[in-house]
């Protein structure tokens, strides 16, 4: 029997209402004040007479007090947001900057919201056609849910990098390294913009649990490994001669075909079939051919 994995609940992010710093501030002040003045009601003011110990008690108590109402105060700085947790009860989140006082008794977890780089190690995968390459990528990533970012994943920060490789090897499971057989198929490295977008696409649905929204994602390296670097880079080379090659056999094509139109037209030189055909094989050595023509001339008798 196949056991079952319930999905992870995720928890909503959501504001909470906090009072003023200086609110805060006074309070603080005000009870350090009032136990200054009990502590101080309780000494005795002459040799004669005892100490009170309610006063003296009731003065100390006033000033742990205020010692922990002074853990409400704490300060929201721009790009980043404060989540607060009560006794395990998660309280809500303070994304302004400013300067704020809630239950002291809170737990006050720092989070950034500012963009943020990943550049992943370089991987070794195989394409699309079964060839070992090397990869990397780039992401620009922030977070935009503070409740998902904590509580959704044990590390956000870990498990961007780690959805971000797994990301990442299965692209390129998805694409030959360049232009395929078939005109217009994508590739790695012929179709930048798609690969980026398809790579943002997927990490952005990977991530969307922890709250983190995916800015840009772009291969930042690309090359084969370097076992089958040499062999490839004779492939390259060979289908760059073979598209040069053809190029020049339709430019000497149209050429030809130019050159006999014109004579026609002209009517200056009559074409025997036979001396046609040795026209054109001609123009079509000297035109294709990778290195200057030599003149030769017919022998007469």
């Amino acid at each position: 029997m196949e056991a079952r994995h319930e999905p992870v609940a995720a928890i909503p992010e959501r504001s909470v209402r906090a009072l003023p710093g200086w609110i805060g501030l006074v309070t603080v002040l005000l009870l350090l004040g009032l136990s200054v003045w009990v502590f101080v009601s309780g000494l005795p003011t002459s040799v004669w007479e005892d100490p009170s110990p309610f006063l003296l008690v009731g003065g100390s108590v006033l000033f742990v007090l205020a010692i922990v109402t002074a853990n409400g105060l704490f300060i929201v700085q721009p790009n980043q947001a404060r989540v607060l947790v009560l006794f395990g009860r998660y309280m809500g989140s303070v994304k302004s900057d400013g300067w704020y006082f809630v239950n002291p008794l809170a737990a006050k977890k720092p989070i950034s919201l500012r963009v943020r780089n990943f550049t992943s190690p370089q991987l070794k995968v195989n394409d699309a056609n079964g060839n070992p390459i090397e990869i990397a990528a780039v992401v620009v990533w922030r977070v935009v849910d503070t409740a998902r970012a904590l509580f959704s994943v044990e590390d956000y920060n870990a498990f961007v990098e780690v959805q971000s490789e797994t990301a990442i090897r299965h692209l390129a499971s998805q694409y030959p390294y360049d232009d395929g057989l078939n005109e217009g198929e994508s590739s790695l490295r012929g179709s930048a913009e798609e690969v980026a977008q398809a790579l943002q696409k997927e990490l952005q649905e990977r991530l969307e649990m922890a709250g983190i929204a995916v800015i840009e994602a772009r291969i930042s390296h690309l090359a084969y490994s370097p076992e089958i670097a040499g062999a490839m880079l004779q492939r390259q080379q060979a289908s760059a001669i073979i598209a040069a090659r053809q190029k020049i056999v339709e430019g000497a094509v149209s050429m030809v075909e130019m050159a006999l139109d014109m004579l026609d037209q002209h009517q200056k030189v009559e074409l025997t079939p036979a001396r046609k055909a040795d026209l054109v094989a001609n123009l079509l050595v000297v035109l294709t051919s990778d290195r200057a023509a030599q003149p030769t001339l017919p022998l007469t008798r």
